[in-house]
């Protein structure tokens, strides 16, 4: 069973990246073997349409669950679509945010954390 992490950086010991679709790494992981992938997003500099982008990128991974501080409702819907589960909230260091997963301590939602625009820099969301 695989999962993803966004993240800031490529390894285990970075921290949490707190955006879905604009997230600076996706790790791919096996929290049963500890076996990893990171993969830098391809969508951070997307004019538009960087959560769907995103939503399809990760699920074409085939992956049970995302792990984020936050996604915005196209994201959303498009992991929801592919049968993904959805953890926000998510902070701290990855390898720290695995283990809880692996214990039962981080649960899917059921609905967006923020809109549309949340990961957009300064000045470009309108």
């Amino acid at each position: 069973m695989k999962i993803c992490i966004t993240a800031q950086g490529n390894t285990l010991e970075g921290n949490v990246d707190p955006r879905f679709g604009r997230c600076q790494y996706f790790i791919f992981t096996d929290p049963d073997t500890g076996e990893f992938e990171a993969v830098q997003n391809p969508n951070v500099e997307a004019m538009g349409g960087a959560g769907v982008q995103s939503g399809q990128f990760v699920a074409q991974k085939e992956v049970k669950a995302v792990l984020t501080g936050n996604v915005g409702p196209n994201a959303f819907e498009t992991l929801k679509a592919a049968g993904i589960d959805v953890i926000t909230g998510v902070s701290g260091v990855v390898k720290e945010v695995i283990d809880k997963y692996k214990a039962g301590e981080l649960k899917p939602i059921q609905a967006p954390t923020v809109g549309s625009k949340f990961g957009l820099p300064p000045g470009k969301n309108n």
